[in-house]
């Protein structure tokens, strides 16, 4: 390999290779979008060499700026970078194929023996691990992002927001963008964006100038964004035809609330999944309410990116609104749809403006919006763990409503003490012995079979 200029369209590396490492980057994309970084980090940077330390943080920048899971899109970028837009296309694909696979599977045996007394047992265990999860994101997201009093307040703003008065999370998601920009001209130390600590990496094989690099001319941007546009929406489309004949609504439902959602996921799969929950459960019924947190702890236990869970919601609700179909069918339809509407975008945003991250990057505007955005994740994942508190942690709960304040609370005489047990062993090897996600939902699953076997639960 060589530091010389590389000419526009050529591979910088070999394609078979680079999708030989792809692959074996996607079989490891574990415990969240931070390990997934890392994973990306070690094989490319530090292994590989087939780029700089510098460089990889940059397009960590850009992708933090955009709706969607980061790490793929990062992975996208990267792909682009190495071999255009087939490595992008490759890249990207290969992240999100295994994890796709393995929830489908486990969306079809949650379906089929979700209701068997083994499998209750199990989940009573994983759900509050779970909730231990979220809250461990509510803190580690918090120290990252909370480091000025404003921020703290738009954070706080955002949770009673949607906890108290029901606001909706992109109304609450585009508040945020906005006060994050007014706060930065009063403070203009948050027009900075987030960066990642540790400029500095190993020596790289090939030079930036030598990666993939296009002009951003109106007719490429022009060219992406007709056929980005065209398939995340032909599909939706396809089934609309469908619909129409069977009778199955839920296909246009799905397809349309979750390429909305794939425009507002800014934050990471926490965030959006506060909304996803309240939509799924309160207004389309597609899942009962503490079945959300079933999904969560699925999606924990795959490689690839967390808000693989719609695919999961997108499941279980078609397979009980199939119309005219057969349930099976309408639910492998609908998990397959639902993941394109939601991934589809992503590659949409980043080959479409890939060409223009020097100007993005240098966006101080942007960069104080993305400030804001990132505050109030933290309230709203704190949302989503009251959540999903509220429908584990109780077997009972009640609206209460006061003008404009619109809360749940619990039936207090409904408490669970198993669960109230299970969530305290979770916070405390989380927290106090530093363990991964993956490795508490093992012993609290073990748990959960466990006071089964005693007569606990069952």
């Amino acid at each position: 390999m060589t530091n010389q200029p590389h000419p526009v369209g050529d591979d910088v590396i070999p394609l078979r290779e680079a999708t030989r490492a792809w692959f074996q980057i996607s079989l490891q994309t574990f415990g969240g979008p931070a390990g997934q970084i890392a994973v990306m980090q070690h094989k490319l940077v530090d292994e590989k060499r087939w780029i700089g330390q510098k460089r990889f943080l940059h397009a960590l920048n850009f992708c933090m700026l955009l709706p969607g899971p980061e790490a793929q899109q990062l992975a996208i970028y990267t792909g682009w970078l190495l071999n255009g837009i087939r490595g992008g296309l490759i890249a990207g694909s290969l992240f999100v194929l295994p994890g796709m696979l393995a929830l489908l599977a486990l969306s079809g045996i949650y379906v089929g023996y979700g209701e068997t007394d083994v499998v209750t047992a199990l989940f009573a265990g994983v759900a509050p691990a779970v909730i231990a999860i979220v809250v461990q994101a509510v803190q580690r997201v918090g120290k990252r992002a909370l480091h000025h009093p404003a921020l703290v307040a738009i954070a706080v703003a955002s949770f009673a927001a949607l906890t108290f008065f029901a606001v909706p999370f992109p109304a609450v998601v585009f508040a945020a963008g906005v006060l994050g920009w007014l706060v930065s001209l009063r403070f203009p130390a948050l027009r900075e964006p987030p960066t990642p600590a540790g400029e500095d990496g190993p020596e790289p094989l090939i030079s930036d100038d030598a990666l993939h690099h296009e002009l951003p001319t109106v007719r490429r941007s022009g060219s992406v964004l007709l056929v980005g546009a065209v398939l995340w929406f032909a599909p939706v489309a396809a089934f609309a035809v469908l619909a129409s004949t069977t009778g199955t609504s839920v296909f246009v439902d799905q397809g349309l609330f979750f390429s909305g959602a794939a425009v507002v996921t800014f934050g990471g799969a926490y965030a959006v999944l506060s909304y996803v929950a309240q939509q799924a459960v309160g207004v389309f019924h597609w899942l009962a309410p503490g079945e959300m947190v079933r999904g969560l702890a699925l999606a924990e236990t795959t490689p690839g990116p967390l808000i693989m869970v719609v695919q999961f919601v997108a499941f279980v609700g078609a397979y009980r609104h199939p119309g005219s179909l057969d349930p099976w069918l309408a639910a492998v339809l609908a998990s397959l749809l639902v993941t394109w509407v939601t991934f589809v975008p992503c590659f949409l945003f980043v080959l479409l403006g890939a060409p223009y991250v020097e100007r993005v990057r240098d966006n101080r505007g942007l960069g104080a919006a993305l400030t804001g955005i990132t505050a109030a994740v933290v309230g709203v994942i704190a949302n989503l763990a009251v959540f999903f508190a509220l429908h584990n942690l109780f077997g009972r709960n009640r609206t209460v409503e006061a003008g404009w304040v619109h809360v749940d609370v619990p039936v207090l005489g409904s408490w669970d003490p198993v669960a109230f047990a299970i969530t305290a062993v979770a916070l405390g090897v989380m927290f106090g012995r530093g363990w991964s996600p993956l490795r508490t939902l093992g012993l609290c699953a073990a748990l959960g079979m466990g006071t089964f076997l005693v007569g606990l639960v069952g």
